[in-house]
């Protein structure tokens, strides 16, 4: 960046920089309306190595249809709720500890040590809101919760409540990275991320101040041997931190430092699986241990390939990624199959098997009811995803991303927007036979807030992910009702506008609103899950598309008007687990699209359990849009059949009993509603017959 100027000048030529020359003394909605006028702010720098090529935060909105309605639940209803929550002192301490550790208040610390970071996760949520929509108290807080955050920076850069807090206290356990379970990293990345999409958006270098005093303050820490919490962090998202850094301001420096950081991974000593670090990068074949802190640690080594082209980074997340698609990954895109337990096969000698939790575990084991599946985890995966799709141009990674967004994600909110999920399970019983750590049903606030400010800064920069550009290409990656400004080429300007219902509907209509007078190609995703697919020009002959799972090519001069229509087949179909997955043996679960479903006891006869019921996968399911139900849905119906369970009681085992089956319609939902209708049972694999019971 120019010295003296900011990061709308850069992008906003002439224009941008007659509406955002004062900076220092500009009001912030008044920097934030230039910023939509010029495209929502300065276009990342770097990923020389990436063959997609990111838009700017706020060129991209949704516009009407399924996602709009969530992110417009995240801005009207998520992010104030949390707001209030993490300005209030009734469940924990969340800003109050920025304003202790300041000297603006008084009392302890309170909370987990990772609460800073999701202070920093909500502020990235609001700004990203902010580019999309102006809203001026919005932009108020965000500069009131900036300055909270100057306040308490040390001099040297140091920034971490708990740490501080203590310090201030004369406590002696209050040492600077000193144990890796403070989530120092862990918080030190979510800040850079927070400040990397502030400067863009906004032009404001007020929060970038604060992570790059911080950045210079672990790069200082690195000039003696690292101490633990910095060879071996937990929850890496520094990695991902640091590049947003690095590209929001170009400092090679910053660079640099995420690669060192990386490389002090190579020299842990008697590491566990639990947190990736008993092998060298170079080795890892597999995914093991906890699944938030792996899905970091990968979407951080593909930021640095983006960057770098380092194929000893690539070639690791290619093995890992193909492991965790082909024998770790629920259908739901949901990731860590287990609350706890041991590293499976890690080692051999039975002295070094760490302890893992919130953890994948062996291949094919998919537990249903224990399933955790953390919302975390899961937008570790999606994140993850989209690093890799970017890194390899490879639909398959959209895919993958789209499968988690729309299910294992979304399921972490309720639809009022203000009540959330830690884990995600894929069956649920009453009563449930053991005790589990989590609720299973949503509720506003978790002893581990991690998660919902977490989804919430997701749902805010959703736009990010419908499109991509690389020279003269504009790519449609996600489907849903919105408004793509790319810039392309030379800086030409493409306008496309997206009209469809989907996920209700595989219609999808792209509208040119503005386009260069020379040849641009747009290329559509096909996604790996459709079997059938059309795609016409301006309403004429319809092509039909013969391969799936990958991206569909109209390069032409296009002018104002020009219409593409993609019409993807969706139909719903049973889906058959791997045998190998123990618990959905002969079992099966419906999708339609991208959409999983469910079956809920809501829809159920009174005293009826979705452990009751099969359903024969020979028979089909229809389709049909119910406006009533859940704000509106498309549900799926067939026919079902039911038998009692009989009395248990008491019984581990007992002698086959010959038991009546009886018919009962059937209806399904899609997984990311369920519980939204109060308290209730729910599956997503339902028993499989071979053949119907006879009538």
């Amino acid at each position: 960046m120019r010295p003296g100027t900011n990061a709308l000048q850069e992008l906003g030529g002439a224009r941008g920089q007659a509406k955002c020359r004062a900076r220092g003394g500009l009001r912030i909605w008044t920097v934030l309306a230039c910023a939509l006028l010029s495209m929502g702010g300065a276009v990342t720098r770097g990923e020389p190595h990436a063959k997609l090529g990111l838009l700017p935060t706020g060129a991209v909105r949704w516009t009407e249809g399924f996602l709009a309605q969530w992110f417009e639940l995240c801005r009207t209803q998520s992010v104030p709720a949390l707001d209030r929550i993490l300005s209030g002192t009734n469940y924990s301490h969340f800003w109050r500890n920025f304003e202790i550790a300041a000297g603006r208040a008084q009392g302890p610390n309170r909370g987990a040590p990772f609460n800073d970071g999701e202070c920093y996760k909500w502020l990235e949520a609001a700004v990203a809101l902010l580019a999309v929509q102006p809203d001026a108290a919005l932009a108020r807080r965000v500069e009131v919760c900036i300055e909270t955050i100057q306040s308490a920076q040390e001099p040297s850069g140091y920034l971490h409540t708990r740490i501080q807090i203590r310090a201030r206290q004369g406590q002696t356990n209050a040492v600077p990275f000193a144990d890796r379970f403070q989530f120092e990293l862990y918080n030190l990345g979510h800040l850079m991320s927070a400040a990397a999409l502030h400067v863009r958006v906004t032009g404001q270098t007020s929060l970038l101040a604060v992570a790059e005093r911080a950045a210079a303050c672990l790069e200082g820490i690195l000039t003696n041997p690292a101490p633990e919490a910095v060879r071996r962090p937990v929850c890496p998202s520094h990695f991902m931190g640091l590049m947003d850094l690095y590209r929001a301001t170009g400092r090679q420096r910053w660079l640099e430092l995420a690669r060192r950081c990386f490389e002090l991974r190579r020299g842990v000593q008697d590491g566990g699986d639990d947190n990736q670090d008993r092998l060298p990068f170079d080795a890892h074949e597999e995914a093991l241990g906890h699944a938030v802190r792996a899905n970091y640690l990968y979407a951080g080594a593909a930021d640095l390939y983006l960057d770098t082209g380092d194929a000893s980074l690539l070639s690791p997340l290619l093995r890992v990624w193909s492991n965790v698609v082909e024998k770790k990954l629920y259908l739901t895109g949901g990731c860590g199959a287990l609350y706890d337990g041991a590293s499976p096969d890690g080692a051999r000698d039975q002295d070094r098997i760490t302890r893992v939790h919130q953890a994948y575990g062996r291949n094919y084991q998919l537990p249903q009811l224990t399933a955790h599946c953390e919302t975390c985890a899961n937008i570790g995966w999606a994140l993850w995803n989209w690093r890799m799709l970017r890194a390899t141009g490879d639909v398959r990674f959209a895919d993958a991303l789209e499968q988690a967004l729309y299910n294992s994600v979304l399921s972490g909110m309720s639809r009022d927007g203000t009540n959330f999920f830690y884990t995600n399970p894929l069956r649920v019983t009453e009563p449930l036979p053991f005790e589990l750590r989590w609720p299973r049903t949503r509720v506003p606030f978790l002893g581990s807030f991690c998660c919902p400010p977490n989804l919430v800064r997701i749902l805010a920069r959703s736009p990010e992910w419908v499109a991509a550009v690389s020279d003269r290409t504009v790519w449609v990656i996600l489907y849903g009702g919105s408004l793509v400004r790319a810039v392309i080429g030379s800086g030409e300007e493409f306008i496309l506008r997206q009209q469809t219902e989907y996920p209700w509907s595989g219609r999808v209509r792209l509208v040119v609103e503005k386009a260069p007078e020379r040849p641009v190609a747009l290329r559509l995703r096909i996604p790996g899950w459709a079997d059938r697919a059309h795609v016409r020009v301006n309403l004429g002959a319809a092509r039909a598309v013969d391969r799936f799972g990958t991206w569909w090519e109209i390069e032409r001069i296009w002018h104002a008007g020009d219409i593409v229509d993609l019409d993807l087949a969706m139909e719903p179909v049973w889906v058959e687990a791997h045998p190998w997955v123990e618990e959905t043996f002969h079992q099966v679960a419906a999708r339609r699209g991208p959409l999983v479903y469910c079956l809920e006891s809501a829809d159920l006869p009174a005293g009826v359990s979705p452990l009751d019921v099969a359903v024969m996968p020979e028979r089909d399911l229809r389709a049909r849009w119910d406006g009533r139900l859940l704000g509106g849905v498309v549900v799926l119906e067939g026919m079902a059949w039911m038998r009692p369970r009989g009395d248990w009681s008491g019984r581990l085992y007992r002698r086959w009993e010959v038991r009546e089956w009886k018919p009962l319609p059937l209806r399904l939902v899609p997984y990311p509603l369920w519980g939204n209708r109060g308290p209730g049972e729910m599956s997503v694999w339902l028993r499989a017959l071979s053949a119907a019971p006879p009538e």
